[in-house]
């Protein structure tokens, strides 16, 4: 890349690390927050997504991809089955792919082209579902709605830094799992539960 080619791709990764932090926390925040979060210009910002709609589609279209390029890897696994499945959950929880799908929901208007990345990331889904199925390894009462419902419950934690996050939402994550087994597997759950000061913490606003 040229140099000034090279210092565009720089403000775009900024611009949508800075738009990941800032639309999760709060969809309604205005375009103008993630440029200063970004430490670039509006104007900079604007060249290349020109409204807050485009940015959002942009999200949520990177979202979408990464859920399909996860689903795929695990299909892809021709390993333990229940051991295929369990990557999957892992990696869908890893890749926070909910934070930039689910919480993003009704505020833009969706494409056509996030329409089809939609029904191939369901597809995708269904079938990674109805293989652990078919294999014995997952209850054959859990739908593919459950296991979506699941992920958004779990993207819902959020306490302490992002390391603290991930440690928690990796501790429910394993209860999850095993209540989805079969057999129902019983093991030693990653990370310490949460601590009375960590939950009453959020209630107290920083001086």
């Amino acid at each position: 890349m040229s140099g000034r080619k090279a210092q565009a791709a720089r403000n775009d990764e900024l611009i949508l690390q800075a738009a990941r932090a800032v639309f999760t926390a709060d969809p309604g925040a205005p375009i103008a927050a993630v440029a200063e979060k970004a430490g670039v210009g509006i104007s900079a910002l604007y060249r290349r997504y020109p409204s807050k709609e485009a940015l959002l589609q942009k999200l949520c279209g990177d979202g979408l991809e990464l859920y399909i390029e996860v689903t795929e890897r695990a299909l892809a696994d021709e390993g333990d089955p229940w051991e295929a499945f369990a990557g999957y959950m892992r990696g869908i929880v890893d890749a926070d792919t909910n934070s930039l799908t689910i919480k993003l929901a009704g505020t833009f208007h969706p494409t056509e082209e996030l329409g089809r990345s939609a029904v191939k990331a369901g597809a995708l889904a269904t079938e990674m579902h109805h293989r652990a199925v078919a294999a014995g390894v997952l209850r054959p009462d859990v739908t593919p709605a459950d296991i979506a419902l699941l992920f958004e419950q779990i993207a819902s934690i959020k306490l302490g830094d992002e390391e603290r996050t991930s440690q928690l939402r990796h501790r429910y994550l394993t209860l999850v799992m095993d209540s989805l087994r079969v057999p129902p597997a019983h093991r030693d759950l990653p990370g310490p539960a949460p601590e009375d000061g960590e939950l009453s913490a959020r209630w107290w606003q920083p001086s």
